[in-house]
């Protein structure tokens, strides 16, 4: 099964997230401030939005809608199914979200996102500017009320997530090393109780060897963890897979910094990865859980 380059040309690719309904491939151009679409039937590439707000993560929800995390506009929107922008987040206690980085929706509708500084510290993926929260959280959104609740509150930099196949556990990437060497470069792994969106009995899931960083997550259908490795070693730029007891379980060598990953492909056993400048693809073994 060998990796495919299916598009390059691009200066940071990032959050990329399947579409069942049409096979295409959304996924963030994040200092070109536009959403590309990669066509699966004929490899066709094509500007979904721009400007997209610097948007980085991106997910799907049950209904099919985008969900999007946008940098320089500081919130996370729904793409409905007629076009039209939704803001979902972009407040919290009154004060403007740092720069929403990558979310996750949760089979009761719930969406979940991170907030770190990485959008607002420079104009190459965002608009620079001064934090008003004075941490950078993970917030749960209700699906009912709409009212946002922060659950997590002691990372350095919170960056990818993502939920196990049976959403017991929330894994979380904490990239924090980029703002210093003592800080961490792990994943982290919560227990989740759904109902009453809380987040308990963290620990650490993984170690990345540092300087490298991991802040794209995915999970295959036996509970497996997919993620990206980059910015460090290059020879550690690739995807590393671990089981759900944290082993190991091998690497997927990238000739690029990979920032995020998802599955697609009609049997969802294709996976795709961004690669700062490109998007590759390669065809597994496994199929990914496709629970954004």
């Amino acid at each position: 099964m060998a990796v495919e380059r299916v598009a390059t040309g691009f200066r940071w690719a990032e959050g990329p997230v399947y579409f069942p309904a049409g096979r295409y491939v959304l996924f963030s151009d994040i200092p070109n401030n536009r959403i590309m679409r990669f066509s699966e039937d004929d490899g066709h590439v094509s500007v979904y939005r721009q400007p997209s707000m610097n948007s980085n993560g991106n997910t799907i929800d049950r209904e099919g809608r985008l969900i999007t995390c946008e940098h320089s506009g500081r919130r996370v929107t729904r793409t409905e199914l007629d076009g039209s922008i939704t803001i979902i987040a972009d407040k919290y206690n009154g004060k403007k979200l740092n720069s929403p980085n990558d979310a996750v929706v949760a089979a009761d509708g719930s969406i979940w996102f991170c907030d770190p500084a990485y959008g607002i510290g420079g104009f190459y993926e965002g608009i620079k500017a001064d934090a008003e929260q004075d941490k950078k959280n993970v917030y749960r959104v209700d699906p009912k009320s709409g009212d946002i609740k922060m659950v997590v509150d002691d990372f350095v930099q919170p960056n990818g997530l993502c939920f196990s196949p049976d959403e017991k556990k929330l894994y979380i990437c904490d990239t924090g090393f980029t703002d210093g060497p003592d800080n961490p470069s792990h994943i982290r792994v919560f227990d989740v109780d759904l109902a009453g969106g809380k987040l308990s009995n963290s620990k650490v899931f993984a170690e990345m060897p540092k300087p490298s960083i991991t802040d794209g997550l995915r999970c295959d259908t036996a509970g497996r963890l997919w993620c990206s490795v980059g910015w460090g070693d290059p020879n550690e730029d690739g995807v590393r897979c671990y089981m759900p007891d944290g082993d190991l379980l091998g690497k997927i060598h990238i000739p690029e910094t990979v920032a995020n990953l998802c599955f697609g492909g009609m049997q969802r056993n294709r996976l795709y990865i961004c690669g700062s400048s490109s998007l590759y693809a390669v065809y597994t073994s496994v199929q990914g859980a496709m629970k954004p």
